[in-house]
C-alpha cells in the first residue's frame, strides 16, 4: 500500500511568506491546507480555509474541515505565519493598534496551537513539528516597532514554552527568525504612519524608519528563501531550535545583539533621527 503524503497547514497563506511555504511544501510533494481572507488567495493546490486566527469559531470550523479530510492521519506539519506590522512610536500609537497586534501575532497564535496541535497527536509515520514565523524583531526591539517587536518576543516566549510542554508527544517546535523580506506586511503601517505622526516629535524618526524600510528593499530576500527554511526545518533529522534568515546577519542579527546596549541605542537613534536636539 502506498503511504499517503505528509499534511501540512499554513496560517496566513494569502501572501507573501505564508503563500511562499504553501507553494514549496507542495511542490515537495506534501498535502496542504491553508488559511487564507478568500477563496481565490489560496494558491493552487492547498485546500483553502476561511480561518481568522483572531475568530475561535471560524478556527473551529476549519479545524473540523482538516480533521475530516484527514479521516484518521496525522496532520504532519503546522506553520504559524499569521500575522501583522503596525509601526509607530509607543507614545502615540493608538492602542487599538497595540491590542490588535497582539490579538493577531500572540493570542493569535496560542488559538491556532490550541486548535490544531490536537490533529497532530496520533502515532504516525515520520516526525510532527510545528514552525512559527517570527522576526529578527523577536529577539532585537528597534524603536518605532514597539508593538510588533514585543508580541515576537512574546511569540519566542510561548514557542519555547510550548516546545518543551510538547516533548511529552514527540512533536518538535522550531523558530524562523527573517530579517529583512520582499512582502509587503508593512506597507499598511508605513502609508499613513507618516501623517499621523507629523504633528508628534517623532515626525523626523517616522520619516527616518519610512526611508531605511525604503531602502531595505536592496537587501531584502524573496519569500522563497524563507520557505526553503521552514522545509528544512519540517523535514532535518535534528532540526536546529531557531532560524535567522537574512541577506545581512551580522548587520541584521549578530552585531545588533553582540554590541553593548548603550552603544546600540547611540548607533540606532543617529540613524533614526532620534537623537535630543539641544538649544
Amino acid at each position: 500500500m502506498t503511504a499517503l503524503p505528509p499534511a501540512f497547514l499554513v496560517t496566513g497563506a494569502s501572501t507573501g511568506i505564508g503563500r511562499a511555504v504553501t507553494v514549496r511544501l507542495l511542490a515537495a510533494g506534501w498535502t496542504g491546507f491553508a488559511t487564507v481572507r478568500r477563496i481565490e488567495d489560496a494558491p493552487p493546490g492547498a485546500t483553502a480555509l476561511l480561518a481568522d486566527v483572531t475568530d475561535p469559531a471560524s478556527l473551529d470550523a476549519a479545524r473540523e474541515t482538516v480533521e475530516r479530510a484527514l479521516a484518521g492521519r496525522r496532520l504532519a506539519a503546522l506553520v504559524i505565519n499569521a500575522g501583522i506590522a503596525l509601526p509607530g512610536p509607543l507614545l502615540h500609537q493608538p492602542l487599538d493598534e497595540i491590542r490588535e497586534t497582539f490579538d493577531v501575532n500572540v493570542i493569535g497564535a496560542v488559538a491556532t496551537m490550541q486548535a490544531f496541535v490536537p490533529l497532530m497527536l496520533p502515532v504516525g509515520d515520520g516526525p510532527a513539528r510545528i514552525v512559527a514565523i517570527s522576526s529578527v524583531s523577536g529577539r532585537i526591539a528597534a524603536p518605532l516597532v514597539g508593538a510588533y517587536a514585543a508580541s515576537k518576543h512574546a511569540l519566542e516566549a510561548l514557542c519555547d514554552s510550548l516546545r518543551r510542554e510538547l516533548m511529552l508527544h514527540g512533536i518538535d517546535v522550531a523558530i524562523v527568525e527573517p530579517g529583512p523580506i520582499a512582502t509587503p506586511i508593512w506597507d499598511k503601517g508605513l502609508a499613513f504612519g507618516g501623517s499621523r505622526y507629523a504633528a508628534t516629535p517623532y515626525r523626523d524618526a517616522v520619516a527616518a524608519m519610512t526611508a531605511h524600510f525604503a531602502g531595505s528593499v536592496a537587501h531584502a530576500l524573496p519569500a522563497t528563501r524563507v520557505a526553503d527554511v521552514v522545509l528544512e526545518a519540517l523535514t532535518a533529522r535534528r532540526p536546529r531550535s531557531r532560524y535567522v534568515v537574512t541577506a545581512r546577519p551580522l548587520m541584521d542579527f549578530w552585531l545588533p545583539r553582540l554590541l553593548p546596549d548603550r552603544l546600540l541605542d547611540r548607533l540606532i537613534a543617529g540613524r533614526l533621527a532620534l537623537t535630543r536636539k539641544r538649544g
